[in-house]
């Protein structure tokens, strides 16, 4: 049996009184595009901070390809790209330096950077703005920028926290056909996103999360057999909770 890319056990994470992950437990499988939606302050980003050593949590245990992310973290971190949400970089430095000093943290050594920086520009259309401070990128060449920059060493995990947040219908169609190519490729994909299409079109895989707990964990198929879209299931917990009803 595959050891899963991201298995989570009983995940609890509180912020003073505030319970912002509630128990949640889920496998993500080596190569699968799982989604992963629910409002502004369900758990999601915090559930991505768990992940990646970002935040700590206060119980529960994680495992990335059987690394432990607490006992085993730099090992775990390796396997694990970051687009995050919001823009964590030297807005002054240029795409070229984002991405160079990126290589560096994880190791890579000069030759290995500039050749990886090269086929990203290619791969992400970033040539023409290699030299370009990334204050001066527009808001979906940052995103693009982003997910170079978790690219860069080469991960087997890809976390995207609203990777095509700010992106132009153009751009952000782009970055879907970018993203189902490195899926296809192998590559493991955690996505986060408020464009419910985006997860209907991409993800393999989705869990559902409100007030930190999961409200649903099924393969797209089986939540569109009924004729129903993934929004339309959104729509229900969210009025469910609305309603003050225990989903």
């Amino acid at each position: 049996m595959d050891i899963p890319a991201i298995e989570i056990k009983n995940l609890t994470k509180r912020y003073g009184e505030k319970m912002a992950v509630n128990g949640v437990s889920l496998q993500v499988k080596k190569g699968e595009f799982f989604g992963f939606l629910g409002p502004n302050g369900a758990g999601k980003t915090t559930t991505i901070n768990s992940i990646t050593g970002i935040g700590k949590f206060d119980s529960g245990e994680i495992k990335v390809f059987g690394l432990d992310v607490v006992k085993d973290y730099r090992e775990a971190r390796r396997k694990i790209g970051l687009s995050p949400q919001e823009f964590n970089v030297d807005f002054f430095g240029t795409v070229r330096n984002v991405l160079d000093f990126y290589g560096g943290y994880f190791g890579m050594r000069k030759a290995e950077r500039k050749e990886r920086m090269e086929y990203l520009f290619e791969k992400l259309g970033l040539a023409p703005y290699a030299d370009k401070q990334f204050r001066a990128l527009s808001g979906g060449f940052k995103r693009r920028l982003m997910l170079a920059r978790a690219m860069m060493h080469d991960p087997e995990i890809l976390i995207l926290d609203e990777p095509t947040a700010g992106a132009d219908v153009e751009l952000r169609r782009d970055l879907w056909l970018i993203l189902d190519e490195l899926n296809k490729q192998g590559k493991t994909i955690f996505l986060t996103t408020h464009y419910l299409e985006e997860a209907e079109k991409l993800c393999g895989r989705i869990g559902i999360i409100f007030n930190g707990k999961i409200v649903a964990l099924e393969s797209k198929e089986e939540l569109i057999k009924d004729g129903k879209r993934i929004e339309d299931h959104y729509l229900h917990y969210a009025e469910l909770e609305r309603n003050g009803a225990n989903v």
